[in-house]
């Protein structure tokens, strides 16, 4: 039998899956994931947790807007939030992958912004195989290699952004600034597991 915090998670994946819409939503308007969190918050005081998480990030009003814009954040524990983090960054870097591959088919007559977008495939490509692996750590309570895996995605992201520095269009900066903030959060919440602060 699972155990409660077990079926609150598998209750909640409507709340994931309602999300993820918004996400593919946003996309296809063009609206990057800052946003979309920054609308979604819906508290101004936020809990005790989320407030001592974001408080250990570069950005404490993005990271208590992007943790809102899930309403299982008001009520969750650490474990949980650790959720909500993780999955974030992964609608966020799978809908970028998205949007990559549709840029993509814009862009074919266009080889240098070919290039850049095929370099972001391949670095988002790898952001979404670590924010795999953690989320399969956290279903598995295994918390020692989240933080790494956080920084991998970050760093996939960063390298995308890198791939644009000398070009006049960057499509994928607000994605890829998204990105990196919600590793980091991803980031700080692993460490409450392992004691790395």
């Amino acid at each position: 039998m699972a155990t409660p915090t077990r079926q609150f998670w598998r209750l909640s994946i409507l709340s994931s899956t309602l999300l993820f819409f918004i996400v593919t939503i946003a996309v296809h308007a063009n609206i990057p994931s800052v946003a979309i969190a920054a609308a979604a918050s819906t508290t101004t005081k936020p809990t005790e947790l989320v407030s001592d998480v974001c408080n250990r990030t570069s950005n404490y009003t993005f990271c208590v807007s992007a943790l809102y814009a899930d309403p299982r954040t008001p009520t969750t524990d650490a474990y949980g939030l650790a959720f909500v983090a993780f999955g974030m960054a992964y609608l966020n870097a799978s809908a970028t992958q998205d949007l990559i591959t549709k840029l993509l088919k814009k862009s074919a007559n266009e080889t240098r912004q070919f290039r850049h977008l095929e370099t972001c495939r391949l670095d988002y490509k790898k952001a979404i195989s670590a924010l795999e692996m953690a989320y399969g750590d956290l279903n598995s309570e295994t918390f020692f290699e989240l933080a790494e895996l956080a920084g991998n995605a970050s760093a996939a992201a960063k390298d995308c952004q890198a791939a644009f520095k000398d070009a006049p269009h960057r499509p994928l900066t607000a994605r890829n600034l998204g990105l990196r903030g919600l590793c980091e959060i991803c980031a700080v919440i692993s460490k409450l597991f392992t004691g790395g602060f």
